[in-house]
């Protein structure tokens, strides 16, 4: 056994660009410690071992940020991403009217399995940022409450919120249209909740132009050929996503639960309805790819508009360091998506 995981390391060395593979790693080794195997998380320990960073109102690189409770009784805050202006420099006005004809809103689920990080963890915090700068978005940061803590829908209950939010807002709204122009974006457990808020949305009619899905953390009571040929190679194994399903999805329920499993014998029709286009994004190492592959395949069965960019050699969290050419693919694709007309 001790063979095997040394092979895999070394394996995962060589696709991985270091300083990458050295932060995921530490990623690893901290989610281990926190999980127990009785279904509880040390939540103390988490806090300490993420770093997080404060929000900025005096502007760096171009782009401030602040913090906002969305609702105080859920405790629910967000953190907003602003482009300066350079005649605001350094002081601004926080919710000045967006100055450009049409100004992306890019509502973002950070990724993290449903019980890691938070809006002010650093490697999201630096994310939300570059999206603001390659994208001219606006991004609001979504700080959801964490299973297994707060289960399932809790997590898509806060991401509505944050919506609704974010599309009441004066400030956020366009030029050209007086309209916020919404786009939902997440990794991992985010682009899960990306999907379940986009339901909720269009049953209340609000418009969300569009969802961006990196790696989506999806998956079904079967063990399809991606898990089992990638099972503990690069970073993640089947039995640690089972913990962090169980640990969200409510008790009692199995992996087929729609939460899991969008499209699979307990999910939801797309048939008839208007859901705003996607852009799935699939590393080809991630071991969950094959539920990925068959959320796209599943909008596409239901005539939703969705493209896929499938990355052959990219493993889960490419997209958080600018070390590699996956993630200037990917930002491109990202900002072609939300700057399309």
């Amino acid at each position: 056994m001790a063979a095997s995981k040394e092979v895999n390391i070394n394996e995962s060395k060589m696709v991985v660009p270091l300083n990458t593979w050295v932060l995921i790693s530490n990623f690893k080794l901290a989610y281990t410690l926190l999980r127990r195997p009785d279904g509880t998380f040390n939540r103390h320990l988490a806090e300490f071992l993420d770093r997080k960073v404060p929000a900025n109102a005096n502007p760096v690189d171009g782009v401030f940020s602040f913090d906002v409770i969305i609702d105080r009784e859920t405790s629910l805050l967000s953190r907003v991403y602003r482009l300066a202006d350079t005649e605001d420099l350094p002081n601004v006005e926080l919710d000045n009217p967006v100055s450009s004809d049409i100004v992306p809103v890019i509502i973002f689920f950070h990724g993290g399995s449903f019980a890691h990080s938070s809006s002010n963890s650093a490697i999201y915090d630096t994310l939300c940022r570059r999206l603001v700068g390659i994208c001219k978005a606006v991004v609001v940061s979504v700080n959801y409450r964490r299973a297994p803590e707060y289960r399932y829908p809790s997590a898509y209950d806060d991401g509505w919120a944050a919506l609704r939010w974010a599309n009441s807002r004066p400030w956020l709204q366009s030029r050209k249209d007086s309209k916020v122009h919404i786009y939902l974006a997440g990794d991992s457990s985010g682009g899960n909740i990306v999907h379940n808020v986009a339901l909720r949305a269009v049953e209340s009619g609000i418009e969300v132009l569009g969802n961006i899905l990196l790696n989506p953390m999806f998956g079904g009571q079967k063990r399809t050929e991606s898990e089992k040929r990638l099972d503990g190679k690069y970073f993640v194994t089947t039995r640690d996503r089972d913990w962090y399903w169980r640990a969200f999805l409510p008790e009692g329920k199995d992996r087929d639960h729609p939460a899991c499993n969008p499209f699979g014998p307990n999910g939801v029709s797309l048939e008839g309805i208007k859901f705003p286009k996607s852009l799935v994004v699939v590393a080809g190492l991630d071991l969950v790819q094959d539920w990925q592959l068959a959320y796209f395949e599943g909008l596409k069965r239901y005539g939703q508009a969705a493209n896929l960019l499938y990355l052959e050699r990219a493993t889960i969290g490419f997209y958080l360091l600018p070390n590699n050419d996956h993630f200037y693919t990917v930002m491109d694709e990202i900002n072609s998506f939300v700057n399309s007309s």
